[in-house]
């Protein structure tokens, strides 16, 4: 109501001829705000999507990879800010939220995001050369895991910092970004993404030559991990003795 009143003294007022006044006040500039906020997540989200989906084509030299990649970092954000809004609303009681929110959420985990989906990516492509983009991704999550969880516990950590400022601005950037890092690490990256990698096999890497490299069964692949587990935990065989005793 308070909004809608702003823009009609505004069309009043410059009705007016010759009248060069100007409508302000803690209403007229909220009001100001979540407009440009509103031009700026309309105009900067698709973007920044366009972008990477981009960067990510030319590294990876594929086209489904990247739009996969790319539709996974769209959901932890979704997911994130979400879960966040529900905490804000009935476990911290905050009143609400800055209308610039969404769009600082959005840089910070589709940048981060992204880091991680480059990590992993690269390394699977490189050993679905040496192989098949199936055993590539089983190969390229063991290799990186590690190194993309920890990361990701140690920025986590650095954001969530964040929470503790009596600022409630930050304290809602540092719980998203916080929660949303987790996400990424422990759930869309280790998980989501490595599934969808087996689930599409050499079809994640069209037009590319690796998307023309034969996909190994299920089968054969349960074959493979059943055989290198017995190797792995298998006893040592005794030794024996050179003089035949």
């Amino acid at each position: 109501m308070a909004y809608a009143t702003i823009d009609r003294v505004r069309a009043e007022v410059h009705a007016v001829p010759g009248g060069h006044a100007l409508v302000g006040g803690y209403t007229a500039v909220s009001l100001d705000e979540a407009r440009a906020s509103a031009h700026d997540r309309t105009l900067l989200l698709p973007l920044i999507l366009v972008v990477v989906f981009a960067i990510l084509a030319i590294l990876l030299r594929a086209l489904v990879a990247p739009l996969i990649l790319t539709a996974t970092v769209v959901l932890s954000f979704a997911a994130a800010l979400g879960v966040s809004a529900f905490f804000f609303s009935h476990v911290f009681g905050f009143g609400g939220a800055d209308s610039t929110f969404p769009l600082f959420v959005y840089v910070f985990l589709i940048a981060l995001g992204i880091d991680y989906s480059i990590f992993l990516m690269t390394r699977v492509r490189e050993e679905a050369h040496r192989s098949d983009a199936r055993r590539g991704a089983i190969t390229g999550l063991t290799a990186t895991g590690a190194v993309i969880t920890s990361a990701g516990f140690v920025l986590a950590g650095t954001f969530a910092v964040l929470a503790t400022i009596p600022v409630t601005f930050l304290t809602e950037l540092g719980f998203a970004v916080a929660f949303g890092i987790l996400l990424d690490t422990i759930i869309v990256r280790a998980v989501l993404v490595t599934a969808l990698n087996l689930d599409v096999g050499r079809w994640m890497w069209w037009p590319s030559k690796l998307a023309r490299t034969p996909d190994p069964g299920p089968a054969e692949l349960t074959r493979e991990r059943v055989t290198a587990l017995t190797a792995t935990t298998a006893p040592p065989a005794p030794a024996t003795d050179p003089s035949g005793h």
